[in-house]
C-alpha cells in the first residue's frame, strides 16, 4: 500500500502539520536571532513561552489512544508523547526516546501497558507508566493495532492481513497472514480464545481458538472503509468509518444494519460508559447511541479530530488533534474543555 494511504489511518496526523509547526518554530528562532544581532534594546520576555512548554498538554500534540490499569490512566500520541495520571485530573508528561509516533496502547493483566509505534516497535511500561523500554517487531508489514489478551499474550496486526503474537513478553514472535493486500485496523480479544478484527475493504476476521487460525466471516456493505470498531462479543458489534456511517451486526458480520445518525462526520472511536455507547469523530464531535439512533450530544466545536477515549469513574475522557482534551459528564450530557489552553 502506498505510504500516503497508510496515513489515512491516523486521522489528521499529516506531514504538513509537522512541517508547519517546524516552519513556524524556525521562523520564530530566526526572528529572535535577528533582533538580538541587531542590538534591539526592547526586552524579550519568554516567561509565557516557558510556562506553556512546562504544561503537560500541548497544542502540538496529536493524541491517538487511551488505556488504564489499576493505578494510572495513560494517553499516547505523536512525537513520543505519553501523559499519565493517577486521578484522571492532573497529568504528567513524558517524551519517549526517539519521539516515536505512537498509534495504539493496551493494558495487560499484570498491569503493565504496551504501546505500538508507527516504526513497528512495542513500548512496554512499568505499572505506573513512567518507565518505558522498546523492542522491534520482526516484520516488514506496517502494523496498526495492538492488544493484550486476558492471559497476558501480546498481539499486533496490520498490513497484508498480518497477525503477530508473543507469549514471552516480545522475546519471540509467531507470525501469520491471510495473504490479502489489506490492512487490519482494529483488533480486540474478548476472551482468551475469542477475538475479532476489522480490516480494509470491510473485512471481518474472527478467531475462536486463541489466534491459532483466523477466519474471514463477512464483509461490510460496499467495501466500507472501517476505522473504528466496538464488539461486545464476536457476534455483536458496531463499526464506523471515514464516510460517517455506523453499521451494526448481531451475527459476527454476516449481515449489517446501517444505523441512523444526525451527523455525517468521520467516526474514529467507540467507547462504552455506564452501559451507554459513545462515538467520537471529526470536528470534535461526540455522539451517543439512543435505541438504534446516534444523536449528537456535542455539536462540532473545533476543526480537529477526537480519537482517544477512556471510561473512568463513570466519566468519559476524550482527546485528539492539536492538544484537544475533553471531559464529558454523561449523566448531564455536557462537555467541558479541560487542560486545554485557548
Amino acid at each position: 500500500m502506498p505510504f500516503k494511504q497508510i496515513y489515512h489511518w491516523i486521522p489528521k496526523l499529516r506531514l504538513n502539520h509537522l512541517f508547519t509547526s517546524q516552519s513556524r518554530f524556525s521562523a520564530i528562532v530566526l526572528a529572535v536571532s535577528f533582533l538580538l544581532a541587531s542590538g534591539c534594546e526592547a526586552p524579550l520576555v519568554l516567561d509565557n513561552v516557558t510556562s506553556q512548554r512546562e504544561k503537560p498538554l500541548q497544542r502540538t500534540d496529536f493524541y491517538q489512544a487511551f488505556a488504564k490499569n489499576n493505578q494510572v490512566a495513560v494517553l499516547v500520541g505523536n512525537n513520543g508523547v505519553v501523559l499519565t495520571s493517577s486521578d484522571a485530573q492532573t497529568w504528567s508528561r513524558t517524551i519517549l526516546t526517539g519521539k516515536p509516533a505512537l498509534l495504539d496502547i493496551a493494558s495487560c493483566p499484570d498491569q503493565r501497558l504496551i504501546a505500538l509505534s508507527f516504526d513497528n516497535q512495542v513500548w512496554v511500561s512499568n505499572i505506573t507508566g513512567d518507565d518505558w523500554i522498546s523492542m522491534q517487531i520482526p516484520t516488514q508489514e506496517q502494523l496498526m493495532t495492538i492488544d493484550c489478551t486476558p492471559n497476558g499474550d501480546w498481539w499486533v496486526a496490520g498490513g497484508f492481513l498480518t497477525f503477530l503474537h508473543s507469549s514471552n513478553d516480545g522475546q519471540s514472535w509467531d507470525s501469520s497472514s491471510l495473504e490479502e493486500d489489506a490492512i487490519i485496523t482494529n483488533l480486540v480479544f474478548i476472551t482468551e480464545q475469542k477475538a475479532i478484527a476489522t480490516a480494509e475493504f470491510g473485512m471481518i476476521l474472527v478467531t475462536e481458538n486463541g489466534g491459532t487460525s483466523w477466519e474471514l466471516t463477512g464483509f461490510l456493505p460496499d467495501e466500507f472503509y472501517p476505522h473504528a470498531a466496538h464488539f461486545t462479543t464476536t457476534n455483536e458489534g458496531w463499526v464506523g468509518g471515514l464516510n460517517g456511517f455506523v453499521y451494526y451486526t448481531e451475527d459476527g458480520g454476516s449481515s449489517w444494519q446501517k444505523q441512523a445518525a444526525d451527523s455525517t462526520v468521520p467516526i474514529y472511536q467507540f467507547v462504552n460508559v455506564d452501559e451507554v455507547l459513545y462515538a467520537l469523530g471529526d470536528n470534535a464531535t461526540v455522539m451517543n447511541l439512543v435505541g438504534s439512533n446516534w444523536q449528537t450530544m456535542q455539536a462540532p466545536t473545533a476543526p480537529v479530530y477526537l480519537r482517544a477515549a477512556l471510561s473512568i469513574n463513570k466519566k468519559l475522557l476524550v482527546a485528539g488533534g492539536r492538544g484537544m482534551f475533553l471531559a464529558i459528564e454523561p449523566s448531564a450530557a455536557t462537555l467541558s474543555a479541560n487542560a486545554m489552553e485557548q
